[in-house]
């Protein structure tokens, strides 16, 4: 059955903090030595908030994308915030984001999808079937994410990926005249690695005021052997599945975006899947891994460095938490 929905991205548009961290900085506060931290992560430097909320920074990201795509905010009609991490539990990212783009009285829809690092590429998948169907006209997807603060600095394997920043796209409906559209999405979720990647505090399970919560229940921890080892045995065949549902070939993708895990994990993705270097969107020296953002970050640096044109076709595809991956073939 056909995927195909005549979707357009109309802008993009991307907000990194003002504080920049080199991995030499870190380095030394780890203790180890010199270089240790890029060449085991590919970071050369990441942005860190120090003011910012991630509600303001996605408004920053969320203007830059609106004035991209022509339009004005009053002419947005859904805002998602498809963010792995939220600002506060309740109310979602989006209603915040709403507030903070000044569009209090506009009384349009806001929600949040959240799939992990996958969250940009399962609201794309998502909300353009409503975009292609007319539920809504001008969709601004919002990621925003603050991943500095939920650090373990025990934990030196994880901590030399992450940066903060936002990333903001705007979908309207493809005019009749335009080849604009989305070919297909696929994702596949594998619970046996639920447990690799978790916050395990902080919801029902383990509330704040839990007496047997412990500090490092709200921090950020991940077994990075077992999610490469679960993702491996399972990346060939998704992409298969992928490749298959949008009626191409890997020659016929323009330009591969993945997400921005480490510098090894995607060097070893591109060779795994044959992808050609030149083919192969890479911000991770500079951004860190900015867990939902990094997508379309990286999707934002491609069109502003001209590296797809209208009409080529672009592929999306990462990992989250869960463990799930998933995928978006499109043409822009």
């Amino acid at each position: 059955m056909s995927q195909v929905r005549n979707v357009k991205i109309l802008g993009t548009g991307k907000y990194l903090p003002m504080k920049k961290v080199y991995s030499h900085e870190i380095d030394e506060l780890l203790g180890v030595t010199n270089g240790w931290v890029e060449q085991k992560s590919g970071v050369v430097v990441r942005s860190f908030v120090e003011q910012e909320t991630a509600s303001e920074m996605a408004a920053y990201a969320a203007n830059d994308a609106i004035k991209a795509s022509g339009l004005q905010k009053t002419d947005i009609d859904c805002i998602v915030s498809v963010s792995g991490t939220m600002e506060q539990p309740i109310p979602c990212n989006a209603a915040l984001i709403q507030q903070q783009l000044g569009l209090n009285d506009s009384k349009i829809p806001c929600f949040d999808i959240n799939s992990t690092c996958l969250s940009f590429v399962t609201g794309f998948d998502t909300i353009s079937y409503l975009v292609h169907c007319g539920r809504y006209k001008n969709v601004l997807l919002v990621s925003s994410e603050v991943a500095s603060v939920g650090l373990d600095w025990d934990k030196k394997e994880n901590v030399i990926l992450f940066g903060d920043g936002a990333a903001a796209v705007v979908l309207t409906k493809t005019p009749e005249n335009e080849p604009s559209k989305v070919l297909c999405g696929h994702m596949e979720t594998f619970s046996d690695g639920a447990h690799f990647t978790e916050i395990r505090g902080g919801g029902t399970k383990l509330h704040p005021n839990n007496p047997n919560s412990k500090k490092t229940d709200f921090l950020f921890d991940m077994n990075g052997k077992s999610v490469f080892k679960l993702s491996s045995r399972n990346i060939a065949a998704f992409l298969e599945k992928l490749l298959a549902a949008s009626d191409c070939t890997m020659n016929d993708i323009d330009l591969v975006v993945p997400h921005q895990a480490s510098g090894m994990a995607m060097r070893i993705l591109r060779n795994k899947l044959g992808i050609e270097e030149n083919k192969f969107m890479n911000i991770i020296h500079n951004h860190g891994n900015t867990i939902a953002a990094s997508i379309p970050m990286a999707l934002h640096e491609a069109i502003m460095q001209n590296k797809i044109q209208r009409g080529n076709k672009v592929m999306l595809i990462g990992t989250s938490a869960g463990l799930s991956i998933g995928g978006v073939v499109f043409e822009y």
